[in-house]
């Protein structure tokens, strides 16, 4: 505060009020320590009745702490701070982790007479108070012991608890309130804190007091407390600090603001005035310690004639000191600031992260981490001209959902704005308290598809028609659903199974599939798996969608998901089929040392079977090898993995994959604006922007194989990837037309023969390769048309062969034999719903065809065992 002239009045009016003071004072320690000594007088009682009226005990909570993110050394296995939060930079101390001089400078320039009195030194309080009438000052400097100097930093503190964050009037009005000691409210403060002093010293020892005070006190700006002072100020912890730097802080906490080192460009305490005010303070204060008997003649006199040197260490608070993990840490703060584990209001929970010293032990990997942000940086560039080239690369630990790793192409700003810069996380989206909305993610959205395949009981090995056609209709409930896709490079598409589509990753095989599914049920999976958000509507504080549109086009990947949604997803299946959402944090603890309930679950959801998940990544595997979709982003380290690639227009790009350990997610694209990742856009290193996504995916997996060696999958269920048989149809008599129909409509392949000569007219199917019964879905079925110039003469010998379809093996040898085809051969195929003796399904050549009795006949038969 300014200083002010007094006039002869104000004078005169401070003096009675002093003398007031001092004499109320005097009694009222008197009856607080000796309470059955008899007091008399009017004025006397008076002031004991309001002295007594007071609140009798200070409650002395936590002070105001900086919260602390952790994070694991991989070399000493131990925890290393990632970042701070605070509004007042602390770190409480013992008072043998604080240099013996340090507390000596400190009792001699504050309280020379602290382990003699009861909390109230009435002899200092007068004569400073008298000193201060007199000059006219309006300080708060001298007069109140440390006991009292403590009450008071407690009550300001505890003013700036209930002050929101960032009020700067209201904790200015804090301040002013407890530190100014001017007119009638200051005496009642003044009683009020030596009340309280006096109670204090009856329930702690002068030691705690001591601790209390030097962990509390304001050092200037943001510094409280000796140790963040020495750090601040002289870049060395509380117990070095030597004479000269002991002496200079001692002196700083009589007014801390006015005597900051950290301003060297202050005109009236500067480096070029040699810290004029701070060195003055200095020097009383090593004038008392002298005349103390604390230092030697030869000490002060050396001390006295030395400079003030401070060593700044830069206050770095918040994501932006945690190099290397600012994004992570982003998340990691954003989660906390929007559990209601951390407070029932926003409000809350940011006071409990700048004021709470929590302790945030996180789940990262600086291992992992410095391995994708070298592969991100290597890969991806910050920034290019005509587009907001973006990027993500995570890695997540299956078994439990703990997020290893987390990079970004761009470079951290909280503002940003400049090309190359962002606050944005790219990995998150609102579950994690981020305001993203994820991304488009194209085909790593079709293995929702799969799995419900697969949860139906239907086989990997079905054929399908997965061919383009104009409409593909599937429903979703009682409604139809509707839809056309293309495939990549105008591929026409196949007839094939979903092993073969999800390799491919053919559009139209997916589309085939969804005939046979509930399209609503599909998005119900990705709900389980987390990668959809289960809730119904609208958000209005965001006019965000909770659920994905209900149709078929979204079943290709149209919507938004986050990396973080579709990496856990996978990892679920990785995980036997048990989800785990990502969580950024292990644990944390409030400042007593308690632990906060993060409602984490260690065994996880499951969200399908094991049998399932075995199978779907069966089907994922082909994907990353042999020339599947993925293949080029596998890592061929000998570890098992599964995948899926997918594209969004030419925007956004995704290769996600997985161990049995660890999944990785690379996601490379366009993160504000619809301008194409062409293949025209290359990085530094020349290589074309859509296809970074593959080496980023390989670098990410291969760090995570390499750190947390992985088990082959277990083994898909037999029963979901069978060979299915279906009714194969005669088509003999049919024309080629009708027949390639009927073939076709019946889930199998036909080829066209030359024609033969037969009685039917030219065109009719005289016979068909299997011949009609149960055959494997998408078999080739060869069909042999007449070319109308009648049958051959039979007089050669030939005879009719008998049809010995869905007899036994056994029964239709005998058939054949009698009827005297003693050549006969066998093929088998193994299903496990033949019957016991299994079944024929047909002859080669056909039954009901003529041929000569030393033709060879293959009998082809299914049975539960072949050999």
């Amino acid at each position: 505060m300014p200083r002010t002239k007094r006039t002869a009045s104000g004078v005169v009016g401070g003096l009675l009020g002093l003398v007031g003071l001092s004499a109320i004072a005097g009694v009222l320690v008197t009856a607080t320590v000796t309470p059955a000594i008899a007091v008399g007088g009017t004025a006397a009682t008076g002031a004991i009745s309001m002295f007594n009226e007071l609140p009798p005990m200070l409650e002395i909570d936590t002070t105001m702490l900086p919260s602390t993110f952790y994070a694991k050394d991989p070399a000493s296995g131990q925890y290393v701070e990632m970042a701070k939060f605070y509004e007042q930079n602390r770190d409480p101390v013992t008072l043998d982790q604080v240099a013996p001089v340090m507390i000596d400078a400190l009792l001699s320039s504050e309280d020379n007479r602290f382990y003699t009195h009861g909390g109230v030194d009435l002899t200092g309080t007068t004569r400073a108070l008298l000193g201060k009438l007199v000059s006219g000052g309006d300080s708060d400097g001298g007069g109140s012991s440390i006991t009292q100097q403590y009450v008071k930093n407690v009550l300001m503190q505890q003013c700036e608890r209930e002050t929101a964050p960032g009020d700067i009037e209201a904790i200015n009005k804090c301040w002013s309130d407890y530190a100014i000691q001017e007119g009638m409210e200051g005496i009642e403060r003044k009683l009020r804190e030596m009340r309280y002093a006096i109670t204090l010293e009856q329930q702690y020892t002068k030691e705690e007091i001591l601790l209390g005070y030097l962990n509390i006190a304001s050092w200037g700006g943001l510094t409280y407390g000796i140790e963040a002072a020495a750090q601040r100020y002289y870049s060395v912890p509380a117990s070095q600090l030597n004479l000269n730097q002991a002496a200079t802080l001692a002196g700083m906490v009589q007014s801390p603001n006015n005597y900051r080192l950290d301003q060297p460009e202050n005109e009236k305490n500067g480096a070029a005035d040699g810290y004029s005010l701070a060195k003055d303070r200095r020097d009383t204060v090593l004038f008392n310690l002298n005349k103390d008997g604390k230092i030697t003649k030869e000490e002060y006199d050396a001390t006295l004639a030395a400079p003030i040197e401070p060593v700044i260490k830069d206050l770095k608070k918040g994501c932006a000191t945690a190099a290397g993990a600012e994004y992570f840490c982003t998340l990691v703060q954003e989660s906390i600031l929007s559990d209601p584990a951390f407070g029932a209001e926003q409000e809350d929970r940011e006071l409990l992260l700048n004021r709470g010293g929590l302790k945030v032990y996180t789940t990262l990997d600086w291992n992992l981490q410095t391995r994708a942000n070298d592969a991100m940086h290597s890969l991806v560039p910050a920034a290019m001209d005509g587009i907001l080239v973006g990027s993500s690369g995570l890695n997540i630990e299956a078994s439990t959902g703990r997020v290893l790793s987390l990079t970004q192409n761009t470079s951290y700003d909280p503002v940003g704005g400049t090309p190359g810069t962002t606050p944005l996380v790219f990995a998150g989206d609102y579950r994690w308290g981020d305001q993203s909305t994820g991304f488009s993610v194209g085909s790593t959205f079709k293995v929702f598809t799969l799995i419900d395949w697969l949860e139906k009981g239907k086989s990997l090995n079905e054929q399908l028609d997965g061919r383009y056609r104009k409409n593909f209709t599937s429903h979703c409930g009682d409604d139809s659903v509707t839809g056309t896709s293309e495939n990549f490079a105008s591929n026409p598409g196949y007839r094939g199974t979903p092993l073969r589509f999800t390799k491919d990753s053919l559009n139209t095989g997916f589309f085939a599939m969804a005939e046979q599914l509930d399209v609503c049920e599909i998005i119900d999976v990705a709900k389980r798996f987390g990668a959809v958000d289960g809730r119904e509507g609208t958000d209005p504080d965001t006019s965000r969608p909770f659920d994905f549109d209900k149709v078929l086009f979204t079943l290709l990947g149209s919507g938004n998901v986050s990396p973080l949604g579709m990496g856990g997803a996978y990892a679920a299946l990785a995980n036997g089929g048990v989800y785990h959402k990502p969580r950024l944090i292990d644990s944390v603890q409030n400042a007593d040392g308690s632990e906060i309930d993060l409602g984490i679950n260690p065994a996880g959801t499951p969200v399908t079977t094991p049998e399932v998940a075995a199978t779907a990544l069966y089907a994922l595997r082909g994907v990353m090898e042999g020339g599947g979709t993925g293949s080029q982003g596998n890592p061929y380290d000998g570890t098992m993995v599964g995948g899926k690639t997918g594209t969004h227009q030419s925007q956004q790009t995704w290769l996600i994959q997985t161990s049995s350990r660890v999944t990785s997610v690379a996601w490379v694209g366009q993160y504000n604006g619809d301008v194409p990742v062409e293949s025209t856009w290359v990085d530094q290193a020349g290589m074309m922007l859509n296809n970074i996504r593959y080496y980023l995916g390989a670098d990410l997996q291969r760090a995570a194989d390499e750190f947390y060696p992985a088990p082959d999958f277990p083994a898909p269920d037999q029963n979901l990837i069978r060979v299915v048989y279906k009714d194969l149809p005669s088509v003999v008599g049919m024309t080629v037309d009708q027949a390639t129909k009927v073939l076709e409509d019946a889930g199998f392949q036909v080829s066209v023969g030359s024609p033969v000569d037969a009685d039917e007219a030219a065109g009719t199917i005289t016979s068909q390769d299997p011949g009609a019964g149960k055959a494997a879905g998408g078999t080739l079925v060869t069909i042999t048309p007449s070319n109308g110039k009648g049958k051959p003469d039979d007089s050669k010998g030939n005879v009719t062969i008998p049809d010995v379809t869905g007899q036994s093996f056994q029964k239709a040898v005998t058939a054949l034999q009698q009827a005297g085809f003693l050549s006969l051969l066998q093929t088998c195929n193994t299903d496990s719903n033949a019957p016991g003796n299994g079944v024929v399904t047909g002859t080669n050549p056909a039954g009901n065809t003529k041929a000569k009795t030393d033709t060879t006949v293959t009998i082809t038969y299914s049975a539960k065992t072949c050999g």
